[in-house]
């Protein structure tokens, strides 16, 4: 353990806090009455307020950036039965995604105002859904990672499918049985993984797997790390959600109210591509190493479908979900690209397109709050009576964009080159052979038909909201609200400030980025 930087000797709390205090507040909201929905709102308020001030200290002053390892490790026995351990811990990875997660659930407190139905209920699910993600980031031991993983099903369950659309049950069940899915197969290759070294600490298995210790039993012909890859794989891109695994997602992100989005989009999508780089990748790094351009491949079809699919829609939000799909691509072909650039490039994507996906939702959902519909041929001139909402969002979307000097161009063009450098899939007899590109530069050129796409609807979506004619039944619309903006300001201030200095998230990033580079470079 004190190879890997697991010292615990000195272990603060400061983790254990910043996970559990969110479950204190879901205490606290339980005991107030039912009636008293403005102490609700306030206690719910509070306890999302503590921890992203918390994160936001460990980030700024608390975080050595220049550390390899662990950092804020807890390591205490806690099923001596079966050697299961409550290890926590964060690395640059981890970090900058605890506090994108502790930055959104606090913004979407007030976002929840305009929530149907609202109920004490839905603020105990809500606080009991930080912990669950939080728990995700900072666990090191897997069966504590599995755990913390199933937490998060139940709430969003919930939220979705009692607070939801005029579809919400058939959604909410869709995301369960998908994610249920992916959650038993993570189950069979944690078990077996268990049962092959005799231990759960995530850690000690990316040891174990970096040395190539495993040795345990074939599945229907494939060797123990390719199926436990496999199913690995599997369970994490159902949340990314890549292709082909992504359909429950727009049926989520319609019936889900508009703060639930936000969430969905913003950092639940991001746990797949954490839990690949934190828990698939460098514990089997031999398969990864195996399998790269096929998960390149899916990566690129994710870019250039979702971009399609989200052309095609004339639903304001589902064009948002769809754009997400293609988005997430991004981060499926930089991590399969195996290079320094394209790694870092993945793993920015996952925290610029976490904000600006949220705003994109906070948007639809200002104006689905006054129309109630989302019809995108149904608006026209709406910068006439909303000028203010118009900047917003043209700022929110362009940046969803990758506009230069915006937060997502900077992660894409990472992506979009670290991709092209790649040699995966170039053998030395291809370039032999005086082949100019590899699989990976072609892949590339294709990922490029996702770019074009995304500025034709993002562009023609902000066509038809905001300009032409104006819809005289939306004349005398209310601008958007000093609450409305609260929400949404500091996700577009994060991105133009992360488009101009990116470093505030690639130096926090690097070393981490770096050191499982080398373990997957040391498989290969």
């Amino acid at each position: 353990m004190d190879q890997l930087n697991l010292d615990s000797a000195n272990a603060s709390h400061v983790l254990s806090w910043l996970t559990f205090l969110p479950l204190i507040g879901m205490g606290v909201v339980m005991l107030i009455p039912k009636t008293n929905m403005r102490a609700i709102k306030i206690a719910t308020g509070v306890f999302t307020f503590i921890p992203l001030v918390i994160a936001t200290q460990l980030y700024f002053s608390g975080f050595d950036k220049e550390a390899s390892g662990y950092q804020f490790v807890e390591n205490l026995s806690w099923i001596p039965l079966g050697k299961i351990f409550y290890t926590v811990g964060v690395d640059g990875i981890s970090m900058p995604l605890i506090w994108l997660t502790t930055i959104l659930f606090f913004i979407a407190v007030p976002a929840s105002e305009t929530v149907p139905r609202l109920s004490k209920a839905y603020y105990a699910l809500f606080l009991m859904l930080e912990v669950g993600v939080i728990g995700v980031f900072v666990a090191l031991d897997y069966f504590l990672f599995y755990v913390y993983w199933e937490i998060m099903l139940l709430p969003m369950y919930f939220l979705i499918g009692i607070w939801g659309g005029p579809q919400r049950e058939y959604a909410a069940i869709k995301f369960f049985l998908y994610t249920l899915a992916g959650s038993v197969l993570m189950l069979i290759a944690v078990v077996a993984m268990r049962i092959d070294t005799g231990t759960f600490s995530i850690p000690e298995l990316v040891a174990i797997g970096k040395a190539g210790g495993f040795t345990g039993p074939a599945l229907l012909g494939m060797k123990f790390t390719t199926w436990v890859f496999w199913f690995l794989f599997v369970a994490f891109a159902i949340k990314i959600p890549a292709f082909p695994f992504h359909t429950w997602l727009p049926d989520a992100h319609v019936q889900a109210p508009t703060p639930i989005s936000v969430i969905l989009a913003g950092i639940l999508l991001k746990l797949g591509g954490y839990g690949l780089l934190r828990a698939c990748f460098p514990v089997v790094p031999d398969a990864m190493n195996e399998f790269a351009f096929a998960l390149g491949v899916l990566g690129v079809v994710a870019i250039v479908y979702g971009a399609y699919v989200a052309l095609a829609q004339s639903d304001f939000k589902k064009m948002v979900a769809y754009s997400s799909v293609s988005h997430m691509g991004f981060v499926v072909l930089g991590m399969a690209a195996l290079t320094d650039w394209g790694m870092n490039g993945a793993a920015l994507q996952m925290f610029t397109h976490g904000i600006s996906s949220a705003a994109c939702f906070l948007i639809v959902g200002v104006i689905y709050d006054r129309a109630h519909h989302r019809d995108l041929n149904g608006f026209g001139g709406l910068a006439q009576p909303m000028p203010r909402y118009w900047a917003l969002a043209t700022i929110a979307f362009f940046a969803s964009l990758g506009l230069p000097g915006m937060a997502g161009f900077v992660s894409e063009a990472l992506t979009m080159v670290g991709s092209f450098q790649s040699q995966v899939g170039w053998t030395e007899e291809a370039k032999a052979s005086g082949w100019m590109w590899g699989p990976f530069q072609w892949l590339t050129l294709i990922a490029t038909i996702g770019i074009v796409m995304t500025a034709a609807y993002i562009l023609w979506a902000l066509q038809r909201v905001f300009l032409g004619t104006l819809n005289e039944k939306y004349k005398d619309y209310q601008d958007i609200t000093g609450r409305e903006v609260f929400s949404l300001a500091p996700l577009l201030i994060l991105c133009v400030v992360l488009g101009v200095f990116p470093f505030l998230i690639l130096d926090w990033m690097e070393v981490s980025v770096t050191d499982l580079m080398q373990i997957l470079a040391f498989a290969g």
